[in-house]
């Protein structure tokens, strides 16, 4: 089985590194230097990682046969995808890999459809589920456990809490229309 552990950025420098956004939970084990990585578009790989280090909170790798800036610019936004044994499974209990995720259905704690993953968008700051709605629309729900309350592959869904306005927007509109939705910024 095939899971995407990385999406390469821009170029580092002049000696063909390359900033990478870390898509799996053991970058030390999966990106290491020797990892040969198959790529998305496939034409561009194999890749054999060369050198990795971390430098200002991002990791750099560079790869075997990139050897300056051009060719780490031509790899921009190729996805690294490595081969794993079906049977693995995250480290976590509350820990899953985007192939599990994609086409559960999301409903509430109630029961209410609200649609159906169709892709994980993983941020800095959290993942969202971008999620399908019946009527063709989208909706994007973050990854956190205050929101996504059960994970349960076996029945295939995700069941959520979502906060008012997070699914319907009528709601929230509503809310600033009676003049009861003004933001505020809260100290931390």
């Amino acid at each position: 089985m095939q899971l995407v552990v990385a999406r390469i950025g821009r170029a580092h420098g002049i000696k063909g590194e390359v900033t990478v956004e870390v898509r799996t939970d053991e970058p030390e084990l999966r990106l290491a230097p020797g990892a040969v990585l198959a790529t998305d578009p496939a034409g561009v790989g194999p890749l054999t990682i060369e050198t990795g280090r971390v430098h200002s909170g991002r990791l750099l790798l560079r790869f075997e046969g990139v050897k300056d800036r051009t060719g780490a610019e031509a790899l921009r936004n190729t996805l690294l995808i490595a081969e794993i044994d079906p049977e693995e499974q995250p480290e976590g209990e509350d820990e899953f890999y985007d192939h599990q995720l994609i086409d559960l259905d999301v409903v509430t704690e109630d029961g209410t459809e609200v649609g159906r993953i169709t892709e994980i968008s993983h941020l800095p700051s959290q993942d969202l589920f971008i999620v399908e709605r019946p009527d063709g629309s989208e909706v994007m729900i973050p990854f956190v456990e205050e929101i996504v309350t059960e994970i349960d592959l076996t029945e295939q869904k995700a069941v959520i809490s979502p906060p008012p306005g997070l699914i319907d927007d009528r709601a929230a509109r509503d809310e600033v229309a009676d003049g009861h939705g003004a933001s505020s910024r809260e100290e931390s």
